[in-house]
Formats: C-alpha cells, sequence, structure tokens
C-alpha cells in the first residue's frame, strides 16, 4: 500500500456549549489546523441566536436528537454540569467517545453508571480531560498500587470565587491574607463548588475516589493565577505537584490550561506520535 493509499486519521467534533472554555478551543485549533480535525456541529440551548466565532460550517444544533446522522466522531461537553445528563446517552450512542468537562457530574453515581451502561452496550468511551490539571498520568500509574492519602488543595484570587458559596462563607471584598473556608472530601467539594472545584473531581479519578481524596478550598489576595497543589503517597513513593494556572480571559473561574488539555485530547486523537 502506498502512502497515498493509507486511510488518513480524522476527528469529526461536536461541543457541547460554546462559551469561554469551548470558543478558547476552536480558536486554538484554527490556528494549530491538526490535520483531520473538524468542528462539524455546536450544540447550543437556542439554535436561532446568532454567536461569535463559531467554527466556519459548523452546524448550530438545539437537542440531542440531532446528533443522529452527523458522522460524529468526539462529542465535548463544555456546558456545565446540567449538560452532561442531557446530552450524555445521545453523545455516547451517536459518537466514538464522549468527552466531560464538567467532570463534578460524576458525583451522580446513578447518573454515571447509566453512562458507563450506555458506553458498553454501544462500544463508545467515556473520557474525562485532564483539565487544569494539565496530565495526572503520574497520579493514575501510583495508584495501579495502594495510594494511602490524595491532598488537593485548590488557591484561587477572591475574584474567583464570587458567585459562588464562598461569598456566605467568607468576605471576599475585605480579605488580606490566605483563608480556607473549605475542606471535605472531593464529592463534597465538587457538589458545593461544581465550577470552581470541578477539577478535584479529575483528581479523585485519578487516584483513591470521591470520598478518600480530601480537598482544600483557598482565597487568597496575593495570588493572581489559580493554583492547585496536589500531594499524594501510597506504596509507589511520594508524589508533589503545583501548578499556577494563567485564568481564561472571558472566565476568571477557569484556567487556560482547562482549554489547553481539550486540545491536546483532540491533537493527540490523530498523531501519529502519542507523548
Amino acid at each position: 500500500m502506498s502512502a497515498s493509499d493509507k486511510p488518513s486519521r480524522r476527528l469529526r467534533l461536536c461541543f457541547i456549549g460554546w462559551g469561554a472554555i469551548a470558543s478558547r478551543v476552536g480558536e486554538l485549533l484554527a490556528e494549530r489546523q491538526p490535520a483531520g480535525v473538524a468542528i462539524v456541529a455546536v450544540a447550543v440551548r437556542d439554535a436561532g441566536q446568532v454567536r461569535a466565532n463559531l467554527p466556519a460550517g459548523a452546524q448550530l444544533i438545539s437537542s440531542p436528537e440531532e446528533l443522529a446522522g452527523l458522522d460524529i466522531d468526539m462529542v465535548i461537553e463544555a456546558a456545565g454540569r446540567p449538560a452532561v445528563a442531557t446530552w450524555g446517552e445521545a453523545a455516547l450512542r451517536h459518537a466514538r467517545s464522549f468527552a466531560v468537562s464538567s467532570a463534578s457530574a460524576f458525583t451522580d453515581e446513578s447518573m454515571l453508571g447509566l453512562l458507563l451502561s450506555v458506553a458498553e452496550e454501544a462500544g463508545s468511551r467515556i473520557l474525562v480531560p485532564s483539565g487544569a490539571l494539565g496530565d495526572l498520568g503520574a497520579l493514575a500509574a501510583a495508584s495501579v498500587l495502594p495510594l494511602d492519602q490524595v491532598r488537593h488543595s485548590i488557591v484561587k484570587p477572591p475574584r474567583a470565587w464570587r458567585g459562588t458559596k464562598a461569598a456566605e462563607l467568607v468576605d471576599l471584598d475585605t480579605l488580606t491574607e490566605r483563608t480556607e473556608f473549605f475542606a471535605g472530601s472531593a464529592r463534597e467539594a465538587a457538589a458545593s463548588f461544581p465550577q470552581n472545584a470541578n477539577v478535584a473531581v479529575i483528581t479523585a479519578l485519578s487516584g483513591i475516589g470521591l470520598d478518600r481524596t480530601r480537598v482544600v478550598l483557598v482565597a487568597d489576595p496575593h495570588v493572581s493565577r489559580n493554583v492547585h497543589e496536589i500531594s499524594a503517597s501510597g506504596a509507589f513513593g511520594k508524589l508533589d505537584l503545583r501548578l499556577e494556572n494563567e485564568a481564561l480571559k472571558t472566565n476568571p473561574k477557569s484556567s487556560e490550561m482547562t482549554a489547553l488539555s481539550l486540545v491536546r485530547l483532540i491533537e493527540s486523537s490523530v498523531a501519529t506520535l502519542v507523548r
């Protein structure tokens, strides 16, 4: 078989939502132009509303039933936790994979069980991007052997916690020092702070689960970036990881790394060499 006869890799994408994260991913893909990748559909609440920066040629859809017949390879959810329940089953039936950015949805065990069952039946896969954490391959590898503990501290400037339950626990406008306002399990953190602590579920799924992973939430007026501090210990040894992520310009609750991790997931799906 000659090089010209070999089948080329392709990845036809549908995004659920076109907010700050999805539009940033679209911008980066347009710049990088990975071979074989095309955004063919974008799911929004109102397909009749005009939106800026939509990918050229992408079809706007507004109901899960419209995924049928679009020949989608990967559906990427970037619309918030409720969208996982709304679109998940159809995505798994009409695409080879469903990438879930709002991992906090998986604190609902019955919904996760349903989606796993549908994926098994349809022969599709559920993907959990590493999001703001960049890559937790080391923690996932460490979990092959018993882990003793995993702790994840999420430290953000006060403005990033506005509009959440944090405002009921501390006065975000007058803080002068680093203030811890929540400590609990990853399940509790993601349920109470689904936008800001969504990433804790990724740590939990990579390590020792939602109920054993300890999460601490912090507002710090002295930081300008969104900071993640992860530590783990077990039979593998000891791990300490710290990331300082720039916030998305259009949404301080999310990190630029969240969009970058989706770009990496997409490009790795068509790459010849996967790192």
